[in-house]
């Protein structure tokens, strides 16, 4: 409750997001990470790669964040489990990554918090799921000015979103197969049509049957097979710790 976000280093270690993220390009991904998996780092490597492509960037004045919200964090109890959200800390790190831990359950909330340090361009990666309730009305019925002023809050100027595609029902839905409500269609086609929401399109597609739910319960129960769907040095060091309930299986 003392502040609306807390930054963890590759290292570890505690560090302020102003000193960070000040005039810095930014590639920020929202995540459970609850572990995370190879869908999440393949989500990372392809939009780096668009990213640098990009052009006005200057990868050296660049920050890559990893961000999971407090609305993640909860435990069934509602309480934050503190243990749970360091052990994800701890595991993105060691991926070399620098973490976000906030207080914004909307994308728009983040945005806003991203142009307080920075005018420069900012790219948020995000999945189909995702971007489904950023385009439902619900979510904003406590603004004044419902969806439209959320959207003028997270589609700044240098604000673009990319979309990384979903596996439903056997097909493959992205920007041009998503199904929005009639009231948002046109919203819809204007970011499309301005480029403000970009396809990931090279990414790997046997990834994208991969959750991170799914893994979470197999190595609770012990179920064979959880390590296939993680990095290697990730899924070591949830042994190595025992972290997210995993236990040696014995015999």
């Amino acid at each position: 409750g003392m502040t609306d976000a807390v930054m963890f280093a590759p290292d570890g270690n505690n560090v302020l997001p102003a000193r960070v993220l000040y005039k810095k390009n930014i590639l920020a991904f929202r995540g459970s990470f609850r572990p995370v998996t190879r869908v999440n780092v393949d989500m990372y490597e392809n939009s780096f790669e668009m990213f640098k492509k990009e052009n006005k960037v200057d990868i050296e004045k660049t920050q890559v964040v990893f961000e999971i919200t407090l609305s993640n964090l909860r435990a069934s109890g509602g309480e934050i489990d503190e243990q749970d959200f360091m052990d994800r800390a701890r595991l993105l790190c060691s991926l070399g990554q620098t973490v976000l831990i906030s207080n914004f359950q909307e994308y728009y909330k983040l945005s806003e918090y991203f142009s307080k340090y920075t005018d420069k361009k900012v790219f948020l990666t995000m999945g189909v799921d995702n971007l489904i309730k950023v385009f439902d009305e619900s979510y904003y019925t406590k603004l004044d000015g419902g969806i439209l002023e959320a959207f003028s809050k997270l589609f700044t100027k240098n604000i673009t979103i990319f979309l990384y595609p979903m596996l439903r029902k056997n097909k493959i839905i992205n920007s041009s197969k998503l199904i929005v409500s009639k009231s948002m269609k046109n919203l819809y086609k204007y970011f499309i049509k301005n480029t403000r929401i970009i396809d990931i399109s090279d990414y790997n597609q046997s990834y994208l049957s991969i959750f991170s739910s799914d893994v979470l319960k197999k190595i609770q129960s012990n179920e064979k097979g959880w390590e296939n769907s993680l990095p290697e040095n990730v899924s070591d060091l949830i042994k190595e710790k025992k972290l997210f309930g995993h236990k040696e299986l014995q015999g």
